[in-house]
């Protein structure tokens, strides 16, 4: 439970949205980022891959580690 998935979206250097686990959604962070978020969200094939990606990858590697 305390690990959290975060992945990141950018552009020029500048994070425009992100995904986190423990929200569960698409985050923006400028007018670009919020649409594409929301977007994102609307897609529950979208989140549910994202979401797949904390079991997956982290506690994966966590265990090796």
């Amino acid at each position: 439970n305390d690990i959290e998935y975060i992945f990141s979206y950018y552009y020029n250097k500048m994070e425009y949205a992100r995904f986190s686990s423990s929200l569960g959604k698409y985050v923006g962070y400028n007018e670009i980022g919020v649409k594409q978020a929301a977007v994102w969200n609307k897609d529950a094939s979208e989140l549910a891959r994202m979401k797949a990606q904390k079991e997956t990858y982290c506690k994966h590697n966590v265990d090796i580690d």
